[in-house]
């Protein structure tokens, strides 16, 4: 393996990544990221308003790739991409960065589609009112959610879903989220 690990560093030191991780997303893993990010927000310098808020985006992004990732059948003997998934939070002048990424089954990608252009074609107002019926309509997905984790993150950081599909095979592709959380807001 001719990797250049010091290469990784200067992009990820490049581009302010606090946190990354590549691999198989469990509850425990969840639990520690979230351990971990807590105690480095406590280190910013930023108003508890914007940390609250990054932190429940976190929890939702987090959320999704553990709930919604699917399961891969390895390509080959040495290939093993079961449930694996890869998370890396940054943070420029004005935004925290939260990305994630995963396996999809590409027959899955056209209703991601249009739930994502659906959340960013809403405005703030219609975000809230979404919110609301999804919250009193009780009808769950077969993985087990209600549609209200996007909803919520669009709802909270105000910002579209930056979101892409990239062709792996004609069975799977590779879903990328990227999310903005300002962190250089009014009062």
């Amino acid at each position: 393996m001719d990797l250049d690990i010091f290469g990784f560093y200067d992009k990820m030191e490049e581009s302010n990544i606090l946190l990354s991780f590549k691999g198989e997303i469990t509850s425990d893993l969840l639990t520690s990221i979230l351990q971990i990010m807590e105690s480095k927000l406590e280190n910013f310098e930023e108003k508890s308003r914007t940390k609250k808020k990054v932190y429940n985006v976190l929890v939702e992004c987090l959320q999704n790739l553990y709930h919604h990732v699917d399961e891969v059948k390895p390509i080959d003997d040495k290939t093993k991409r079961a449930k694996t998934a890869i998370f890396m939070i940054g943070k420029d002048d004005e935004n925290y960065n939260i990305m994630t990424g995963n396996y999809i089954l590409s027959e899955n990608i056209e209703p991601l589609t249009v739930k994502m252009d659906r959340v960013n074609a809403m405005s703030l107002d219609e975000l809230k009112v979404l919110y609301k019926e999804i919250l009193n309509n009780d009808q769950f997905s077969a993985k087990g959610g209600g549609g209200l984790g996007l909803v919520d993150i669009a709802r909270r950081t105000g910002q579209k879903l930056g979101y892409n599909f990239k062709k792996i095979d004609d069975e799977y592709s590779f879903f990328s989220l990227d999310i903005k959380v300002r962190h250089k807001l009014d009062d």
